[in-house]
Formats: structure tokens, sequence, C-alpha cells
């Protein structure tokens, strides 16, 4: 797919009315976000007081399933209706499972609520960042795409805080029903904002077959991924089969995609030089980074000896310098032609930063460790902007939620597969049991054997910003399409 000769003008939305269209959208994301960090604190709460503590993992892998398997299908459904209707369908239908999970009394009826909220929660996202494409040309957008990194790493930071002060001095349910002030609001700022937003519509109908089977493809993956090694061994039959059923539907699915008129997801679309590429850099990015946000505090116990308040602390480094980073590149994309250097530069000192606590990670104090995860924080966060930015850039406007879509799909994935493969490397190493992430073994041979762990750890972390890299390098760089960046308000 190529660029419109001539796209579709975009509203003359004044800085104040971005400003606050944005604002909205990053809400109704913040609520989607925070819902992946703030549940897993109370976890040993909700266990306690439901019962049925052998299926807590659940709870937030119900979540991720069901979050990640619709995401397609909000993009190209918003391609089709509109924007804001789709946007406020994901909206109720995440507030709805937040009630269904506050009024739980059961640990399966919890579970089913979580994955109800994830049926919402899986648009928010890919829709935040479709509106903001609608009223933000291309040039000006890297600049408010970085509030959305700012949100997602502020999600990570303040979700577990949250949710272990609700839960350890109030009621776990309200972790549920905080949901619901913040959705009405979220819901009343995105209606007064978004009236003015463009309405790109288009007389197709949704490709119902394709988002059954991408649904069932990806769910198939995400639990072969959730469950191999941690209850189930990777070499168990019903996880192979599960897994090769997972694979005969993804080949049903891309047969499909190819034939029918107007696919779920346009096949041409990952052919375009911009999207193919800039979704697997985020893909292999996301590997590395989500994973050092789940297994860092462990690092920073198990190897160096760090205080359990200190670990959770020593993250703060990696989503600072993320922000730090993304802030950098979407302010200065505007104004530069090569803007893909920003991100491929910072690629660079990620990966070499992996590599020097692959070989020091038995030598590092705290406080080298966080400089060199500072570092790995600046070096992807350029690339968040960047990717999202191209992406929309590259792509007809007709195509512009299920482009986003696709590359949010993608991120998951990738944060999915990280956390699945990285810790694969921990169990191995015995450095946390499969039911279990207290370490089996006290003293100094378990330090030893946590800090050989994870020199392998920030090896295939590094690997994977290799990769990262490799397919920014041939990601096509196409000039950003609008007028030039004007100021935006404080």
């Amino acid at each position: 797919m190529s660029i419109p000769t001539a796209p579709t003008p975009l509203p003359a939305f004044s800085p104040k009315q971005k400003r606050n269209a944005v604002i909205g959208v990053m809400l109704a994301m913040f609520l989607a976000t925070l819902d992946q960090t703030i549940v897993a604190p109370a976890l040993p709460t909700i266990g306690a007081s439901l019962g049925d503590a052998d299926f807590l993992p659940w709870i937030i892998s119900g979540y991720l399933l069901t979050s990640t398997a619709v995401t397609p299908l909000y993009g190209k459904a918003s391609d089709i209706y509109g924007r804001g209707p789709v946007l406020f369908i994901g909206l109720g239908i995440f507030v709805a499972g937040s009630i269904i999970c506050a009024l739980s009394t059961s640990m399966l009826a919890l579970v089913l609520g979580r994955a109800a909220q994830g049926l919402g929660g899986g648009g928010l996202i890919a829709m935040a960042q479709t509106v903001v494409a609608d009223i933000v040309s291309p040039r000006e957008r890297g600049r408010y795409v970085v509030y959305f990194t700012t949100v997602w790493a502020t999600s990570s930071v303040a979700g577990p805080a949250l949710g272990g002060l609700l839960a350890s001095h109030w009621s776990w349910t309200l972790i549920f029903w905080i949901n619901l002030p913040l959705g009405a609001l979220a819901a009343l700022i995105c209606s007064r904002t978004l009236r003015g937003a463009p309405q790109r519509r288009r007389n197709h109908r949704l490709d119902w077959v394709g988002s059954a089977l991408i649904t069932l493809a990806t769910l198939g993956l995400m639990l072969v991924l959730t469950l191999g090694g941690v209850r189930v061994a990777w070499s168990s039959p019903g996880l192979l089969a599960l897994l090769a059923t997972s694979l005969a539907i993804a080949g049903w699915l891309l047969a499909h995609l190819a034939r029918t008129p107007t696919p779920l997801i346009p096949l041409g679309l990952f052919r375009n030089g911009v999207v193919g590429a800039a979704t697997l850099a985020i893909f292999f990015s996301m590997f590395a980074f989500v994973g050092s946000t789940v297994y860092l505090p462990i690092y920073f116990e198990y190897a160096l000896g760090v205080d359990p308040e200190w670990a959770g602390a020593g993250l703060a480094a990696l989503l600072g310098g993320s922000v730090i980073g993304a802030n950098g590149a979407g302010r200065r994309m505007p104004r530069v032609a090569h803007y893909k250097a920003i991100a491929i530069w910072g690629l660079a000192v990620a990966g070499l930063a992996l590599c020097a606590l692959a070989l020091l990670s038995a030598r590092l104090n705290f406080w080298a460790a966080e400089a060199l995860i500072l570092a790995l924080g600046i070096g992807v966060g350029p690339l968040f902007p960047t990717a999202t930015v191209s992406v929309q850039n590259a792509v007809d406007p007709a195509d512009l939620g299920v482009a986003t879509a696709s590359l949010a799909c993608l991120r998951a994935l990738g944060s999915a597969v990280g956390v699945a493969a990285l810790g694969a490397i921990l169990l191995a190493y015995r450095v946390i049991a499969a039911d279990s992430a207290v370490p089996a073994v006290a003293g100094g041979e378990f330090a030893a054997r946590a800090a050989q762990a994870f020199s392998f750890v920030f090896l295939a972390q590094a690997l994977a910003v290799a990769a990262s890299l490799l397919c920014l390098l041939r990601m096509e760089e196409r000039p950003l399409r609008g007028p030039a960046a004007t100021p935006i308000e404080p």
C-alpha cells in the first residue's frame, strides 16, 4: 500500500482542542493499561477471599488473552463504523467487566469478569492512538504519541502501588470499582472533545470469519505462552496439540485474508515498506522491554541482594528512561528529515547496555545496574513514537484503524513471548519455581546461580533488540505529511 496522493484534510483543531481530545483518550487508555498491572499485588488477598488460589494466574492471563485477541477487530470496526462509536463500545464493555469483577463471589466469576474487561480494554489502547492520528498530522503526531508512552509508564509504576494499597488497607474490590468514575469521566471528556473529529466510514461489512479465526489463533498462542513451562511442561502432548491447532488456525486465517474482498487485516498492509518492518521492530523491542519490567526486580533481589522495596523501585530507571527517550524523539521528529536515525541510535545504545548487563550481571552493584537500565530505557523509548507515527503516516486514512490496531497487537504478542521465553530461562536455572516466585535455595550459591541465569536473560534481550534494530534499518523512511509542527500549549 502507498501513501495516498491526496490525503483527507485534517480538521482545523486548535492546540487547545487537540490537547483536550488527547486528555480524554489518554484517560481511556490509562484504564486499560492500569488494569494490566494493578491486580498483581492483590492476588494473595483475592486468593484468601475467594479460594481456588490455583487459578490466580488466570486473573491476569484472562485479561491479557482477550485484550490481545480483539485488538485487530476494534481497528477494523473503527475503519467501518467510525472511531467514536467503537471507542465508547470498548469503554462500556470494560466498565461492565469491572462491575462483574467487583461483584464476584467466586474465582470463576472473577476470571470471567477479567476476560470481559479485556474484551473492552483491547480496543481502548488502539482507539486512543487512532483518534490522535485522526486529528493530528503525522508531522506533529510524534509530540502527542509521547503522552501515550508516559501514560503506559505511569500505569506500570502506579498500578502495583495502588493495587497493593487498596487491597491492604480497604478492599480488593476497590481495584475494580475505581474504574467506574474514571470510565465515566473519560466518556464525558471524549463525548465533548471528539465531536469535531473526522468520521471516515466505509460501506464494508465486518469480516466476522476473519475476526473469529484471529481470535482463536491468538487465544491458542497466548495460552501456550502462558501455560508452557509454568503450569504445563513444554513437552506436554496437550500443549503441543494446542500449539499445532493454533498454527493450523493461523494458516487458515492467512488463506482467508488472502481471498476475502474486505479482510479484517489486509495482507497488503504488511507488504508496505513501513508497516511490516515497524510492527516487527515493535514486536522484538517489547520482547526485551516488557521482559525487563517483569524480571528486573527478581534480578535485583536474588542476584544483587537488594531489599524487596528497592527491587521494585529499581524499575523507575527503566520506565523513566523510556519516557525521556520517547519524549526526545517525539519532539525532534517534526524538525528533522531523517527521523528514523533517532530510534536507530537509541536501539544501538539499548543493545550495548544489555550486553554490558549480560557480561557483568554478577559483578554489578545496584546503582551501576540502574545506570545501565536507564540507558536501556532511554534507548528503547524513541522506537515507540517512531514506529507508531511511521505506520500511521504510511497507510491510507481508510486503513488507519486496522494499521494502528495491528501494531498494538504485535506489541502485546511481543510482550507475551518475551515474558514466556525469559521466564523459561529462569525456570531452567531454578531461579523461580513453577508454583512460586520465592527461591527454593538461599545464600551465596543461589545468588551466583541467579546471576548466571540473568546473564542469559540479558543476552536474549540483547538479541531481540538487535533483531528490532535490523527491522528498523530495513524500514522505509517516508516524509511526514502535514504542516510544520505547532507548539503544544501547556
